[in-house]
């Protein structure tokens, strides 16, 4: 097992490190570097001033050097003009000889976001901790009530439940965030249809979460995952009641319930577990559209403001934590594979 750690480690760094310069490559472009001069320095200003404006914030640099920078292996840029001395690693008002040679992810300096001037990572922080509590609660509600669906179903496969349990899940996966999102808010949130039991936003609940401000957009994102995992977990449990070693505890005599929980449940959960671990990067980056509707400013909606604003450093920062939350949920999907099947960890 620390031998297959340890080999996964280096694959997710070597991994991190090739998309982080992929994404790096494609936010540093001419054209997007041109546009933050303009949007930096004014709108009008001519092409001989757009690279002069480079040359002195250091975009002007090779690009494989301007990586190194910000990975914080190479040693930040320095411009000295009219007896000023401008750097990566110099902040406004420091004193240029007390400033580190080296700034970069790795020291734990993201660089300055352009458009909400403040730092990346106080930024990201911020807005990630926003998407984790959303995380927290969607996982809370989704995760039980699709596999108890599943499981139900599987269990009675072809059954009237079984139908009813399985169109339940269709639907719902079947039905964007948007436009759920909408009806719980016409439903639940409005004077339409006389139900005003909760709050139409969720803006509220980025300084005090409450069942009134958070309960539609956890239930909004809920439903659309639930379906998914609920068929997943369905299709694996039919798959595994109707395996030899099943048949052998029912002919011993055993519980219907006993067969379900004992035998046949850890068995079916390998399939959904994947899946289940899949949820957290699609929640991480995929609720943006939530996040506008209700209001709610998190990791998602920071992503598309960078995006939007051409904002390379906030956009360069999301990038990274995007791809270690990815990375990292695979390995503990990996790691669940093994405890749930020993047979894997032997294979």
């Amino acid at each position: 097992m620390l031998t297959f750690l340890v080999r996964r480690t280096f694959v997710m760094l070597l991994t991190a490190l090739c998309l982080t310069f992929v994404v790096f490559v494609l936010t540093n472009l001419p054209p997007n570097l041109e546009k933050l001069a303009k949007t930096e320095a004014g709108s009008r200003i001519s092409d001989a001033e757009v690279e002069s404006w480079l040359e002195r914030n250091g975009f002007a640099r090779p690009m494989l050097l301007r990586y190194g920078e910000w990975m914080g292996v190479v040693p930040g840029w320095r411009n000295e003009q009219d007896g000023k001395v401008t750097g990566r690693c110099i902040q406004p008002g420091q004193d240029p000889a007390t400033a580190p040679r080296f700034c970069g992810v790795l020291q734990g300096y993201w660089g300055f976001s352009t458009f909400f001037k403040a730092p990346v990572g106080e930024k990201i922080a911020y807005h990630l901790g926003l998407t984790g509590i959303l995380m927290f609660w969607v996982m809370v509600v989704m995760v039980p009530m699709a596999l108890l669906i599943g499981v139900l179903a599987g269990m009675r496969e072809g059954s009237r439940l079984d139908r009813t349990l399985s169109t339940f899940s269709i639907a719902s996966t079947a039905t964007p965030e948007y436009v759920s999102g909408v009806l719980l808010i016409a439903v639940f949130a409005s004077s339409m249809f006389g139900l005003k039991w909760f709050k139409g936003t969720a803006t509220g609940a980025m300084n005090d979460v409450t069942f009134e401000n958070f309960a539609l957009p956890v239930l909004t994102i809920a439903l659309y995952g639930t379906g998914y995992i609920a068929r997943m977990t369905r299709a694996s449990m039919a798959e595994v009641m109707t395996s030899q070693y099943i048949r052998t505890a029912r002919l011993k005599g055993l519980s219907f319930r006993t067969i379900v929980l004992r035998h046949a449940l850890r068995n079916a959960l390998i399939a959904p577990f994947t899946v289940i671990m899949l949820q957290f990067p699609w929640l991480l980056n995929g609720v943006v559209i939530v996040e506008t509707l209700f209001s709610y400013k998190g990791f998602g909606w920071t992503l598309v403001q960078a995006a939007g604003n051409n904002d390379i450093q906030l956009l360069l920062g999301c990038s990274v934590v995007a791809v270690m939350v990815v990375l990292a949920t695979q390995l503990i999907s990996d790691i669940g594979y093994v405890l749930l099947n020993p047979r894997i960890r032997i294979s």
